[in-house]
C-alpha cells in the first residue's frame, strides 16, 4: 500500500513570519490506515517523506508531526534529528506514566515536545515541565479561556499556537491573549477591502505573467516591459549573475534572457511576482503562490484534456491576488489581461482550470475527502498528487532560495 497524501500548513509568528510547517501525512480520502497499524503507517511516512523532499524543503523552519501513541512509547521521534522537528502528542493519547517517562527522555535529548489540541486537566500537569509548546485549537477552547490557561503559566518557558485561526480579527485576538504563533487560513483572505489601484511595477509583473503562459514566448516583448523597470532591471541582472550557469558577469537584458532560457525566465519573473506586493504580508503568503501556481501546472499538464501551455500556471499565481492587493478578485481580472477561462476559473471554479484550483486549494488544505473527489473527477490517481505535491514544493524552496535584492 502506498500512502500517498502529504499536504503542509504553516504556522506564523507575531509578525506573520512562518517559523514552521505542520506536516500532515495520510494514506488516502479516508483518512484512515485500512491496511496498516497506525504506528508502523506513521514511521515509513516519515522515512519516505520527513527526511526526503519535505525534510529538504523545511529549510531552517520547524517541521511539526503528529505522533501516535505507541510510537512515543517505542521513541520512534528520535529516529529523526532534533533540530527541526516537534513531537506532537495527539489529543488522543492517554496521559500514562510510560508516556510521561517517554517525553521525559525525549525532552532530555533535545526533542521540543507540543501538546496539540489541548484541553486543560489536572492529569497533564506533570507532562508541562518538559513540554515546550501548546497547541489550542480555538475552535474546541475559545481564546478567552485559553487566555486565562496561558497567563497561569506565565512563568514557564511553554510557547503557545492558536490553531484554526481564519480570520484576521482572530488573529487579532489571540495575539492580545499571549500566543506567540498561529496556524490557520487568516493568511491568505485579504484583510480589508480597499480602492488601491494596481502600481505600476505590480501591472508590469502581471504582464510578464501574462507573457510567459504564452505557447511562444515573446522575448521582444519581455525585454520592453523589464527595461521600463528599474526594479525589475535591476532583480533580472542580480538573478542571472547569482546563477550557476553564469561564467562572465552579465550587462544586457538581451543577454540575460538569452542565459537564463524559458524556465530559468518563468522562475525569475514568478519571484519578481510574490516580490512586488506589499511588504506587510506574510512571507508565506508569497510562496504560496508560486507553489500554487507550479502545482496547478504539473496537475494541468498530467490531464487528458488538452490545456493552453501556461494556463495552468497563471490560474494558480493569480487566485491569490485578492489577498496581496486586499481588494476582490472580482475588480483585480477586470484590470488584468488574461483568458476569460483563467478568469472563470479564479472568481468562481468553473471548467477545467477552476476544477484544477479546486482540488489545489483542498489538497493545501488536507480536506482529503474533497482532494478525493476531484480526482475522480479529474481521472487522477493519488500517486500522481503526490509527485505534483512534491515537486512543487521542491520548485518553490528552490526558487525561493535564490536571493534577487
Amino acid at each position: 500500500m502506498k500512502y500517498s497524501y502529504i499536504a503542509r500548513q504553516p504556522i506564523l509568528n507575531k509578525e506573520k513570519q512562518t517559523v514552521g510547517y505542520e506536516l500532515l501525512f495520510r494514506d488516502g480520502p479516508q483518512n484512515t490506515f485500512p491496511e496498516i497499524d497506525p504506528e508502523q503507517a506513521t514511521s515509513r511516512l516519515l522515512s519516505d517523506h520527513f527526511l526526503s523532499t519535505h525534510y529538504e524543503a523545511l529549510g531552517d523552519k520547524l517541521g511539526f508531526v503528529n505522533f501516535p501513541y505507541q510510537s512515543l512509547i517505542n521513541r520512534v521521534p528520535t529516529l529523526f534529528p532534533s533540530g527541526n522537528l516537534v513531537v506532537e502528542i495527539l489529543e488522543d493519547c492517554a496521559p500514562t506514566a510510560e508516556l510521561l517517562e517517554a517525553v521525559k527522555e525525549m525532552a532530555k535529548l533535545g526533542y521540543k515536545i507540543a501538546l496539540d489540541d489541548f484541553i486543560p486537566s489536572k492529569e497533564w500537569k506533570a507532562f508541562l515541565p518538559y513540554i515546550s509548546i501548546i497547541k489550542f485549537d480555538i475552535r474546541q477552547v475559545s481564546i478567552e479561556k485559553a487566555a486565562m490557561f496561558i497567563m497561569r503559566l506565565s512563568g514557564t518557558n511553554i510557547e503557545f499556537i492558536a490553531e484554526k485561526v481564519e480570520t484576521y480579527e482572530e488573529f487579532e485576538q489571540a495575539r492580545t491573549a499571549g500566543f506567540q504563533y498561529f496556524q490557520g487560513y487568516f493568511f491568505s483572505k485579504p484583510e480589508m477591502i480597499t480602492r488601491k489601484s494596481l502600481e505600476p511595477s505590480f501591472m508590469a509583473v502581471v504582464q510578464l505573467i501574462t507573457e510567459i503562459s504564452k505557447e511562444n514566448i515573446n522575448y521582444a516583448a519581455i525585454e520592453s516591459l523589464i527595461s521600463k523597470d528599474v526594479t525589475l532591471s535591476y532583480k533580472l541582472l542580480s538573478f542571472v549573475n547569482a546563477s550557476s550557469i553564469v561564467r562572465t558577469k552579465i550587462h544586457s537584458f538581451k543577454q540575460a534572457l538569452v542565459y537564463l532560457g524559458e524556465d530559468k525566465l518563468r522562475k525569475f519573473i514568478s519571484l519578481v511576482a510574490i516580490a512586488s506586493t506589499q511588504n506587510s504580508k506574510p512571507d508565506y503568503l508569497y510562496g504560496l503562490s508560486i507553489q500554487r501556481a507550479r502545482y496547478c501546472e504539473l496537475v494541468g499538464a498530467k490531464l487528458d484534456q488538452k490545456l493552453e501551455s501556461g494556463q495552468a500556471f497563471l490560474t494558480g499565481m493569480f487566485s491569490l491576488l485578492d489577498s496581496l492587493l486586499d481588494r476582490p478578485l472580482e475588480q483585480i481580472v477586470e484590470e488584468i489581461s488574461v483568458d476569460d477561462s483563467v478568469k472563470d476559473a479564479i472568481i468562481s471554479h468553473q471548467g477545467a482550470l477552476g476544477d484544477i484550483l479546486a482540488l489545489t486549494v483542498a489538497y493545501e488544505k488536507a480536506e482529503w475527502d474533497e482532494v478525493n473527489g476531484y480526482c475522480n473527477k479529474l481521472a487522477l490517481d493519488q500517486e500522481t498528487l503526490s509527485e505534483c505535491y512534491d515537486e512543487s514544493v521542491k520548485w518553490t524552496a528552490e526558487l525561493l532560495s535564490v536571493k534577487t535584492n
